[in-house]
């Protein structure tokens, strides 16, 4: 492959963020391994780092930016939210309840897709709506399999507990009843990536009154089907 597309800077940029793709380099390596000048590889590195394009680890070495994961974030919420549309729609027909999909965003999860229920008391959750990780069995999925820093940070507020993560790696879904809102209850279960991390969890939610407190009892089956389906949907199309 021609690795040389008449714009110097341009492919000098790439020569340097191919190399940072192997894994960390000092500037040293950098030079020895791109064959550019030390002067050249240093300005490049810098204006890339700039940018968020290449990073720093703990010893000071460049490394791929953060920039690059936010943009492949993006590419898998449009292919997310894609294929969970039509898991969603068949989630709602097969409970009769309202049917999300939700993303963990650092301390908040953000619907990223839902089908409403179409007549009746529902709980309808506008797609971009943004909620805390406090409460609610989705929640409780998207922090289930987090590092333990991230869920111990997270459960100092939370209103459930650390068994009752313990429960969710158990059993695979998690329920909750006006946990987050007074008179809702929901189920959700987790969407499993390619790398074997979950990236957003499949929900049902709707009123106490009709889903009861314990609404698993009924949903936990249809719930957990709808996830495995989405991931296995994501795992093929990132393995393709």
């Amino acid at each position: 492959m021609d690795n040389h597309s008449g714009v110097g800077v341009i492919d000098k940029a790439a020569a340097i963020l191919a190399e940072l793709e192997k894994g960390p380099a000092t500037l040293a390596q950098l030079v020895e391994n791109t064959h550019l000048a030390r002067p050249t590889v240093h300005r490049l590195a810098l204006a890339l780092e700039h940018h968020h394009l290449v990073g720093r680890d703990a010893t000071g070495a460049f490394i791929l930016g953060d920039r690059f994961a936010k943009l492949a974030a993006s590419v898998g919420e449009d292919r997310l939210v894609s294929a969970a549309l039509p898991v969603l729609t068949t989630l709602r027909d097969r409970t009769g309840e309202s049917s999300q999909l939700y993303r963990r965003h650092g301390d908040q999860r953000i619907c990223m897709a839902a089908v409403d229920r179409p007549v009746g008391l529902r709980d309808s959750i506008p797609v971009g709506t943004t909620m805390t990780m406090n409460a609610g069995s989705a929640a409780k999925v998207l922090l289930a399999w987090q590092p333990p820093e991230v869920m111990h940070r997270a459960l100092a507020t939370a209103n459930f507990t650390s068994a009752d993560l313990d429960r969710v790696r158990e059993f695979g879904f998690a329920e909750s009843s006006g946990e987050r809102e007074p008179g809702v209850s929901s189920v959700s279960a987790p969407v499993w990536g390619a790398a074997g991390t979950v990236v957003a969890a499949v929900s049902i939610s709707g009123p106490a009154e009709r889903l009861t407190a314990h609404p698993a009892a009924h949903h936990a089956n249809a719930v957990v089907e709808a996830a495995r389906q989405l991931s296995d949907v994501l795992q093929r199309a990132e393995l393709a």
